[in-house]
């Protein structure tokens, strides 16, 4: 018996000896190793702040204080010590969420998965808790990737200058995914600070000297000239924060010391705390971006279980092979270079690669710069994030419709890690930017040929959208029409899809043929601007129209398709949209994940013969 065998709630953590605490972080350790090699998940984040997580619950109390994770990444260990100790089915439909979850625990203070609202989050909850003559504790744990985020900066510059009592702890380790770019980095690396000051201004605080009078003026010049020789002035203090660190984050008596005096200074402060990334697994301290999020891997050797081709590799070697026929072409990525397929580019033509770190507004903004100067900008960035870039993506590129590329990684279901990572509102909010044009491809063939045309023929905002993982059974290339019957040329139905659904609704239809139903299938490949003649020419023969997508109900390409069959009084009997509703999908894998929706092909089949004859003959 060890003794993360015994602790069932952060009270059996408070209630071990300090002695005890190595240890405790040492099994840790093990049992994330352990369960994740056989599952996958975040290993690396979650190996770098077991000491960090296991100090945050010595002092604070989850249950009623409030811990406010930014990106969530690195709660497996908070969920360890909460209670929740079977990984066995992590991130799987039915399992434990791979992030904080509120509805999941009440130590779960907020949802987290997109980076830089922690310190936003965190105020909000501190006001409440003032306005309302509340009693708990506030804390917000940053990474400093996230801390390249612009809200980051506009949650700090709002919190320090509230006075509200309140911690953020920023967790260094001098990356995000991949390693830490930009001014901030440099800044991160060079700041150092005595923790004797720290001391010296709790003990000048709670003494009876400030409350002489004539002795409190000359103290605080005191004060003044001690910091300014102790500790350069940073951004932090600047920003109205009272600034500890930076600190070992793997010495826990350290961290847990530093963040009891952050708790009881009643103030703004910001507790800098180094760790290292993949921490106590060799395989992941080496290359840590490679165990960022890791699936089933081999212990002994880090070697993953399962390889293979993907859209993301395919989509890099292509930019990478275009780059080379245009010397104008440059790619942006948003601290996702690994995930975005960008290793290659980079190391191919670096001056001509822009990392610009977790900032994917920023990203949006400086492709449209660079659109304006005469180059071509491909910002690779994953479904979910882009959606930060919304408004720049109307104001800064579609007002002077300017030509930026956007390859829109992990779109439609992404799978295990759930609602803030599916890649399901993209369609309904790029098709409303003007001159938008949205390309999506259902194999590596087409994602080639399509990536090309967008970056060397198109003009203009032009996105092509393409999903996790490998290509299905589908291999031919339709990429040359906006749209284009790919199976059939049946009367009973007209059955529509997109990307790599559409094997799904080619398995669908064949089940209904060999039923005696004669399906018409129809793939689109251009989604924005929508072509509908292709689909209209079937439902005039059909009567019947069923649109399969892996996107939200809202703006989805089968209301536009219904829009235009009214439009032009096409006589419909029956119709059906099968998609995502409101687009909140829980985590799982994706098989499970698409038979639950109704998007796999036996619900297709059930849903045509429900259409056409009934729910009882069907």
């Amino acid at each position: 018996m060890g003794l993360l065998d015994d602790i069932r709630s952060p009270a059996d953590v408070k209630a071990l000896p300090p002695e005890a605490l190595d240890e405790l972080c040492r099994e840790i350790r093990e049992y994330l190793v352990a369960s994740l090699s056989k599952h996958g998940g975040h290993l690396a984040s979650n190996l770098g702040a077991v000491e960090l997580t296991v100090a945050l619950h010595r002092v604070y109390d989850t249950s009623r204080d409030r811990l406010v994770f930014d990106v969530g990444h690195q709660c497996y260990t908070h969920k360890l010590l909460t209670g929740r100790k079977d990984f066995s089915e992590l991130r799987e439909l039915g399992g434990l969420s791979g992030f904080p979850k509120p509805y999941e625990s009440v130590h779960d203070a907020f949802i987290a998965g997109h980076a830089s609202n922690s310190v936003s989050v965190a105020l909000g909850m501190a006001r409440a808790r003032t306005a309302k003559g509340e009693d708990y504790d506030v804390v917000a744990l940053i990474g400093d990737g996230a801390l390249n985020g612009g809200m980051a900066f506009e949650g700090l510059s709002d919190a320090g200058h509230s006075g509200e009592p309140l911690v953020v702890v920023l967790n260094d380790n001098g990356m995000s995914i991949n390693e830490g770019v930009g001014g901030l980095a440099d800044m991160l690396g060079r700041m150092r600070t005595r923790v004797e000051y720290i001391k010296f201004k709790k003990w000048y605080r709670g003494s009876f000297l400030p409350r002489i009078p004539g002795v409190s003026p000359a103290l605080g010049a005191m004060k003044s000239w001690l910091k300014e020789r102790i500790i350069p002035e940073n951004i932090f203090d600047n920003l109205g924060f009272e600034y500890i660190g930076p600190i070992d984050g793997h010495n826990i008596r350290k961290v847990e010391n530093a963040i009891r005096w952050a708790k009881e200074y009643r103030a703004p402060v910001l507790v800098h705390v180094i760790t290292k990334k993949g921490k106590g697994y060799a395989p992941a301290e080496q290359a840590p971006e490679a165990f960022h999020g890791v699936g089933a891997f081999d212990v002994k050797s880090g070697v993953p279980k399962y390889t293979g081709e993907d859209f993301s590799s395919v989509f890099g070697r292509a930019l990478t092979e275009i780059a080379g026929e245009d010397e104008s072409v440059v790619a942006i990525t948003a601290a996702m270079k690994e995930g975005t397929g960008l290793i290659g580019f980079q190391e191919t033509y670096p001056d001509r690669f822009f990392d610009v770190g977790i900032a994917e507004e920023h990203a949006c903004a400086m492709a449209a710069g660079m659109a304006a100067q005469g180059l071509k900008p491909v910002f690779a960035v994953y479904s979910t994030f882009l959606q930060r870039s919304y408004d720049m993506l109307i104001h800064d590129v579609a007002l002077m419709g300017l030509h930026v590329v956007l390859a829109v990684d992990r779109a439609g279901i992404v799978g295990r890690d759930g609602q803030t990572h599916q890649g399901v509102f993209d369609v309904a909010y790029l098709s409303s930017v003007p001159g938008m044009k949205i390309y999506a491809p259902a194999n590596f063939a087409e994602l080639k040929a399509m990536l090309r045309r967008a970056v060397l023929e198109d003009t203009g905002p032009v996105a092509v959208r393409y999903p996790r993982g490998g290509e299905g059974l589908f291999l031919g290339d339709t990429s040359g029409k906006a749209a284009e019957t790919v199976y059939f040329h049946g009367d009973a139905v007209t059955m529509v899809s997109y990307g790599t659904e559409i094997n799904e609704v080619m398995e669908a239809a064949r089940m209904l043929r060999s039923g005696g139903v004669e399906p018409e299938v129809i793939k689109l490949n251009v989604l924005s601007p929508l072509d509908p003649e292709p689909v209209l020419a079937s439902v005039r023969r059909t009567g019947a129209l069923l649109a399969a997508e892996e996107v939200c109900a809202a703006g989805c390409v089968g209301e536009r398709l219904l829009a235009a069959v009214e439009q032009e009084g096409v006589p419909l009997r029956a119709a059906r949209l099968v998609n995502l509703g409101d687009g909140i999908v829980e985590h799982g894998a994706p098989r499970a994940l698409l038979q639950k929706m109704g998007l796999d092909n036996g619900s297709l089949c059930k849903a045509v013969l429900e259409m056409l004859h009934g729910k009882d003959k069907a």
